[in-house]
């Protein structure tokens, strides 16, 4: 269920009436900096309690600002004659040159320098806008930090597939690499057969050591003796 409409007049219970005035000051105030900071605004608040504490919050500087806001005040509608206009250009001018001196004294008290004529409350809200801005460049670095960590991933991805695609390459290489070498060695083997001298015996399966038969040897010794055999 969502909240329901609340009438908006004095509360009359001082506790209830001090509580929320905590809470909606302190709402107040971020959204007056948030302000300044978003839309590069000149914002002054200025809140009494009911008690008579003051709360305040400028960009710059208060003085400067309520100057500022007293000059806008003074200035007429359009009509002026020249006097008038060259007085209204003049204010302008003063007051362009004041923005550009107040920025100047912003810039270096960010930087940390002269600090000594600030008092707690502008301390305390010089404090705050470094804390804004620290957690605004804290954020943008963390975003840019994931997006190259991410891009890291995916180059690293990239690379891990090409090195198995070159795994897978160099083994069927090697594969390919074995399987001539055995194909060299056979054809090695093969004409190393075709060049051995052939056998006869060996072909024949005749033994090597047979003595010659009975003719043979009658032959022989004819042949010694020169003799014609008889009958």
């Amino acid at each position: 269920m969502g909240r329901g409409k609340i009438v908006i007049r004095r509360i009359d219970n001082s506790t209830n009436r001090q509580v929320t005035f905590s809470k909606r000051r302190g709402g107040l105030l971020k959204k007056a900096k948030e302000l300044s900071i978003l839309c590069d605004a000149e914002v002054g608040l200025v809140v009494f309690s009911s008690t008579g504490r003051l709360y305040e919050f400028c960009s710059t500087n208060m003085k400067s600002v309520i100057d500022r806001y007293t000059k806008a005040k003074e200035e007429q509608p359009a009509g002026l004659d020249a006097t008038s206009q060259t007085k209204l250009w003049q204010r302008e001018a003063a007051s362009l040159r004041q923005q550009l001196h107040n920025l100047q004294e912003s810039h270096k008290q960010l930087m940390g320098e002269e600090l000594s004529r600030l008092g707690v409350t502008d301390l305390q809200g010089l404090e705050n806008r470094l804390e804004m801005s620290l957690r605004s460049i804290k954020t943008r670095k963390d975003h840019l930090m994931r997006s190259e960590i991410e891009d890291l991933h995916r180059k690293g991805s990239l690379i891990h597939q090409e090195n198995m695609e070159l795994c897978r390459s160099l083994s069927i290489m090697s594969q390919q690499k074995m399987e001539l070498s055995r194909q060299l060695q056979s054809c090695q083997e093969a004409n190393k057969s075709s060049s051995t001298p052939y056998n006869f015996l060996q072909a024949a399966n005749i033994p090597s050591d047979v003595e010659p038969s009975q003719s043979q040897q009658k032959e022989h010794e004819h042949n010694k003796t020169g003799f014609p055999e008889l009958g």
